[in-house]
């Protein structure tokens, strides 16, 4: 019995030992890690502007250009009387000029609507680059196209002086005066027109006097405002001239104009037509430089050709776009041009483009001096910009 006993429990023992051993513990359950914030999605950039794009447009323009070919778009140029379409290519030409000469044929007669507007759009065909085509419209002694009567079947444009005087009703003459001559001109193929004149003059025996309104500085103001406005509405570039200001002076077509006034003259009177003028073009307008020389702003050089001058237009009128020299043929110039590059010293001065007639030595001179450093590329093509910039505000580009 005992024995029996005793081997059950050693039976017992023995299963027991056998047995799986009891489960280990459970660790603590340990803290959810702490969550964990994503980045947020960048916002997508903006749409660019239309005005971003446009300037895209211009600087892909700009880089495609040869040096040669950027030179020659600071040239607005006398349409010459022979070689006009093989010179737009040659000399890669930012525009033609046009003179009372350039609507006639070469026996002497009015060209037809039908012959000037095929011969303008000839001219924009062999060109790489829109052209500008420009005329002095101003209306009175200055005028170009209206003389031609198969243009103008009303006759030559009036000055601004007659518009005043004969004005009647309720209606503004000089807007409705601008509508019609640069429509006109746009139809034809002009796309820019030397106008209007800024400068003000009171006294009818000064030499720009009749080609200016003949009031004040606020009416000048008043009337470049009205005129400007509806050359941007109609299409067509405008130039406001003669800046800083023609006031009494000589004339600058036969020799040197020297303008004592002091400076304040021109800060509180004749700044004020080209501020309104500039504001109500946008990037429509450009500004034509004269030689007169400033004495309170450059007791030197004249105006075309002075750094001063155009420093102050820049920073005084806050102006960024096209700044163009008087014609460089005059004779107030001549004497100031190192080795006959006067187009050279005009740029370096602050111009985007050179009125002249005599592109075909001036233009290799321009490259030249970039080639050696005398000119500096980034002046070549901050000047070209602006010139681009300018006609693709005039449609003429994208």
């Amino acid at each position: 019995m005992r024995r029996s006993f005793t081997a059950a429990l050693a039976a017992l023992l023995l299963l027991a030992s056998c047995a799986a051993p009891p489960e280990p513990e459970k660790p603590p359950a340990l803290p959810d890690p702490p969550a964990v914030e994503l980045p947020e999605e960048p916002p997508a950039p903006p749409e660019p502007t239309e005005e971003e794009l446009a300037a895209e447009r211009i600087e892909a323009l700009l880089s495609s250009m040869t040096l040669e070919e950027k030179a020659g778009q600071l040239f607005f140029v006398r349409c010459p009387e022979t070689g006009a379409l093989e010179d737009i290519a040659a000399y890669h030409l930012g525009g033609y000029l046009l003179f009372g000469r350039d609507f006639k044929d070469a026996a002497g007669n009015w060209l037809t609507a039908e012959q000037v507007t095929e011969k303008l759009r000839s001219y924009q065909a062999a060109a790489a680059v829109p052209l500008l085509i420009g005329a002095d419209e101003e209306g009175g002694t200055v005028a170009r196209a209206s003389w031609n009567p198969n243009l103008f079947p009303g006759g030559k444009c009036k000055s601004p002086q007659w518009l005043l005087n004969h004005r009647s009703g309720e209606g503004d003459v000089f807007a409705e005066d601008a509508w019609e001559k640069n429509g006109a001109l746009l139809r034809y193929g002009v796309n820019v027109n030397l106008a209007p004149v800024c400068d003000v003059s009171t006294d009818p025996n000064s030499f720009i006097y009749d080609r200016t309104l003949g009031l004040d500085a606020a009416a000048t103001a008043d009337y470049a405002e009205r005129v400007v406005t509806a050359m941007r509405e109609c299409g067509i570039g405008s130039v406001l001239k003669h800046f800083p200001g023609y006031g009494n002076n000589a004339d600058t077509h036969t020799g040197i104009a020297l303008d004592n006034r002091p400076i304040e003259m021109f800060l509180e009177s004749d700044f004020l037509p080209f501020r309104a003028g500039l504001a109500a073009g946008g990037g429509t307008a450009a500004v034509l430089v004269s030689h007169n020389i400033v004495k309170c702003m450059d007791s030197d050089l004249p105006a075309s050709l002075s750094p001063a001058v155009h420093g102050l237009l820049r920073r005084e009128l806050a102006f960024d776009g096209v700044v163009m020299t008087d014609d460089l043929s005059m004779k107030a110039v001549a004497a100031y041009a190192r080795d006959g590059s006067a187009a050279v010293m005009a740029l370096a001065a602050g111009n985007d483009m050179v009125i002249t007639a005599d592109y075909r030595a001036q233009i290799p001179k321009v490259i030249q001096a970039v080639e050696n450093g005398e000119l500096s590329e980034e002046t070549l093509n901050g000047a070209c910009r602006r010139v681009l910039a300018w006609k693709q505000a005039l449609g003429l580009i994208a």
